[in-house]
């Protein structure tokens, strides 16, 4: 690939990375706080693509002006050492497969990949394993109490449901299937990027939704109870919320944890 087509390349790479980090586009890779740097990355980006065509450009030889009747005959082999030089020439031109690489960036550019949903929680098992804390503050006032996923589960597999109590609370995320076929609550939670991503699972009892195609987001209201299921890609405990009422709603811009 010769300089243009690098410049190129950086140049819509840039272009992209800056254009998901001024939109929320870039939420369905990273975390909300890594936006600043995301958008200096995607500044030197573009600036080093400018700067690689402006180089590319300026070293670029004037062409060749005719010879004039004054300048005498040519030398046959002086004009044989040019045809050659010229053959030798053609031989070093890059081929012209690599501008290819500019296909992935334009589909970055152009389509908006969807978020992690319900098909990587079928494919990982739960990851409440790693978020065990040793205390839990209160729940928040309201009823009900606006909890995450992340938290509900936590407190209801380690602290046995006794920091929840008799509280209802209200939880948001995805429809997922579960082992035993019926819908569970799901969220993928991120350590820095889409690519760590893993999933927090909540089984759903009593007024479960239902008829739901996975990947709905939903919004539900339950309390506590002490049935837990097993995740079958890890063996790791699921625990489950009593629901007592549900509605569907539309996917929140912020969709990890």
């Amino acid at each position: 690939m010769n300089r243009q087509a690098q410049g190129v390349v950086l140049l819509l790479l840039g272009g992209a990375v800056v254009k998901a980090s001024v939109t929320d586009m870039y939420l369905r890779y990273v975390k909300e706080g890594l936006r600043p740097f995301l958008i200096i990355a995607g500044l030197l980006l573009v600036a080093a693509a400018v700067m690689t065509l402006f180089y590319d450009l300026r070293r670029r030889p004037a062409p060749a002006s005719g010879g004039t009747a004054g300048d005498g005959p040519v030398d046959p082999g002086s004009a044989g050492d040019d045809h050659g030089h010229d053959h030798g020439g053609r031989g070093h031109h890059e081929p012209r497969v690599g501008w290819l690489l500019i296909l992935p960036v334009l589909g970055l550019l152009l389509v908006a990949p969807p978020a992690l949903g319900s098909y990587a929680a079928g494919q990982a098992g739960t990851a409440l394993s790693s978020q065990q804390v040793s205390d839990y503050p209160p729940l928040p006032d309201g009823d009900p109490a606006k909890v995450s996923v992340l938290d509900y589960a936590s407190r209801a597999i380690f602290d046995k449901g006794a920091s929840l109590g008799q509280r209802r609370v209200q939880l948001t995320g995805f429809v997922a299937t579960g082992p035993d076929g019926q819908p569970m609550l799901a969220r993928i939670i991120l350590s820095c990027c889409a690519a760590d991503g893993r999933p927090i699972k909540v089984g759903l009892d009593g007024n479960a939704p239902g008829g739901l195609a996975p990947d709905t987001w939903v919004e539900v209201i339950g309390a506590y109870t002490d049935r837990t299921g097993t995740d079958p890609v890890n063996g790791e405990g699921i625990p489950y919320l009593k629901v007592e009422t549900w509605r569907e709603i539309e996917p929140p811009k912020q969709q990890y944890e």
